[in-house]
């Protein structure tokens, strides 16, 4: 069968849910006579802008026309109860609706998957090695990795009893200029050894936030240390 696809409308499902949200129709109780008459009426300029119609939308046209017929005999008194012509309509274009609002929403998540950035450069990483102390470092650290050494940092911090607001002008651009010069003249260092003697959080939240960017950007290297909450850092190789 021929597929219509139109700017507007997919299907002739797609186009009855239009005019009931345009018009502000109720969908368990569909005007039929007046939807019919729209949809005839949409379906005789398709034809005069010399459009394929497909056969769904001839068979709905029917279907509308059938539905509407049934409702205006009368009713067979001492008859039995008969469903609404319009029921099984009604559940075609709930189901219909259901799934169209799913796929709006696939496709914003979607629209949002492409924002995020992935790290792929893995090859500066550090490599399964021994430590001063001993231990191995794992391949490639996660993102619970840096959770977890985010809070040993900030458990380790020292404790006020008095909390006292103050504004620090601290940028990214200045702690990735710190964490630089602190392995200039300290080699490999850790996550912990890096913030030890910062007393804010904001300090330390900013310095992590930098080291993302340096990581992002191949300057650094980050591997996390087996046993410990905690992070290595090392500047990259070339």
């Amino acid at each position: 069968m021929y597929r219509v696809k139109l700017t507007e409308f997919e299907g002739p499902l797609d186009l009855l849910l239009f005019f009931i949200k345009r018009d502000e129709l109720d969908i368990y109780d569909i005007p039929i006579s007046r939807i019919t008459q729209e949809f005839l009426e949409y379906l005789h300029l398709m034809t005069q802008l010399d459009l394929d119609v497909a056969g769904d939308f001839i068979v709905m046209a029917a279907t509308l026309m059938q539905i509407k017929v049934k409702m205006l005999l009368p009713q067979i008194e001492n008859a039995e109860e008969e469903e609404d012509p319009r029921a099984e309509l009604v559940r075609r274009l709930i189901e219909y609706k259901r799934f169209k609002e799913m796929s709006h929403q696939m496709a914003s998540m979607e629209e949002e998957q492409r924002k995020v950035y992935y790290r792929k450069f893995f090859a500066a990483d550090t490599k399964v090695q021994q430590t001063e102390d001993g231990e191995d470092l794992l391949k490639d650290v996660s993102l619970f990795n840096l959770i977890a050494a985010f809070k040993s940092a900030m458990d380790h911090m020292p404790r006020k009893i008095v909390h006292e607001v103050n504004l620090l002008n601290v940028s990214v651009d200045e702690q990735m200029s710190f964490v630089l010069d602190f392995l200039r003249v300290n080699g490999p260092t850790t996550l912990l050894e890096l913030v030890y003697h910062m007393a804010e959080k904001v300090r330390v939240i900013v310095t992590i936030i930098a080291l993302l960017e340096l990581t992002k950007n191949k300057v650094v290297t980050l591997g996390a240390i087996a046993g410990k909450d905690d992070v290595s850092i090392r500047a990259a190789t070339a």
